[in-house]
């Protein structure tokens, strides 16, 4: 489920709603500025942190390499989680080169 868009107070009773009709995926970002409530919904839903995939983004004012993980860190923070399982990187507008990211990403997965 998208959470793009979604204001605050709507979208963790859309999450919420979406978990309780089967959906296991919910994708999101810290610009949509709603991460807060989406990870409340996550909580609330009693359901298994196993057993959803959930995505979020590094956004275009987080690419140099030493703000890559404080922007993950703060999402896993917002989103009350100790882990995303897709963290994806929006756009190349930064400037920097993507081989890092792929470099910097694979660090983190071995964390």
């Amino acid at each position: 489920m998208g959470t793009w868009q979604s204001k605050p107070d709507v979208v963790k009773h859309a999450v919420k709603v979406a978990l309780q009709s089967g959906y296991r995926h919910i994708d999101c970002a810290w610009i949509y500025g709603n991460e807060k409530e989406v990870g409340e919904a996550i909580r609330e839903s009693n359901i298994p942190r196993s057993e959803l995939f959930i995505t979020t983004k590094l956004w275009n004012n987080s690419h140099r390499p030493e703000e890559v993980l404080p922007a993950l860190e703060n999402s896993l923070k917002n989103l009350g989680l100790d882990y995303v399982d897709l963290y994806l990187i929006v756009s190349g507008l930064s400037g920097f080169a993507l081989p890092f990211f792929f470099l910097k990403f694979q660090f983190f997965s071995h964390q």
